[in-house]
């Protein structure tokens, strides 16, 4: 938890060292093009719209930090923040803690964000932080679920599956970033905790095997995450909106 006493400063890590392999052959998935400009790119100045954030990490392939770097010096990007691009691992756990370890001192919340939820608005980055700054050791913005969700025993792919129970749907909330943590709380959810499958995607779900607390706050549905090639029209769709009306 915070010391009162200290300047809350907050910085933003985001992985972006995978390939994104579901997008189809080509470029890594954050370096995709959205609206002409690379998915990086959006996802970096979604961070540094929020004036609360001083610094975004951005964690490159381990043989693309040069490229990235030079990525970000070809784009406008808000003159009020700093950037710092860094080497990745092999894993995500091993590219965030890579972004955690370039950290400066003074830094006392840090934001972990996908490269690939590029359109993520400025509001719920806020409320991230605000809900972090507050007290809360780790926050996560999520949304409820649209479909009801039916946990089955694992078959081979295209093989029908059994079913094994309905979770009650009003429980449960698709999970987005930025997630937001009191830094000492994720840094020391690093250095104990090794995880794999589903949950190595989630840092928050790190801090929970802490026993520490995570709590929810409302995510957006425009924070949803570019993965397959449908999620790039409908983030094209997006993105053409709101140059139409002026919002981005």
């Amino acid at each position: 938890m915070y010391d009162e006493t200290r300047p809350h400063r907050t910085a933003a890590v985001i992985p972006a060292a995978g390939r994104g392999t579901r997008l189809g052959p080509g470029a890594p998935k954050a370096l995709r093009s959205l609206g002409g400009v690379p998915m990086l790119i959006h996802a970096v100045r979604a961070m540094a719209r929020s004036r609360a954030v001083s610094l975004v990490v951005v964690v490159a392939p381990p043989d693309g930090a040069a490229e990235v770097k030079h990525l970000l010096d070809e784009h406008a990007l808000p003159e009020r923040t700093d950037f710092l691009v860094v080497p990745g691992g092999e894993t995500r756990q091993e590219s965030v803690r890579a972004g955690l370890d370039a950290l400066p001192d003074g830094i006392t919340s840090v934001l972990i964000h996908d490269a690939a939820r590029p359109l993520v608005p400025v509001d719920t980055v806020d409320a991230v932080v605000e809900a972090v700054r507050a007290g809360a050791p780790a926050v996560v913005p999520a949304m409820p679920l649209a479909d009801t969700v039916k946990e089955v025993e694992p078959g081979e792919p295209g093989e029908p599956e059994p079913v094994v129970a309905t979770p009650e749907r009003a429980r449960l909330r698709a999970v987005q970033t930025p997630q937001g943590f009191d830094l000492a709380t994720l840094v020391r959810a690093h250095e104990r905790i090794a995880v794999n499958g589903e949950g190595a995607t989630d840092d928050a779900g790190m801090v929970e095997k802490l026993g520490v607390p995570v709590v929810l706050v409302p995510g957006h549905e425009e924070a949803f995450k570019v993965t397959r090639p449908l999620d790039l029209v409908l983030a094209d769709a997006v993105l053409a909106r709101r140059r139409a009306t002026d919002v981005y």
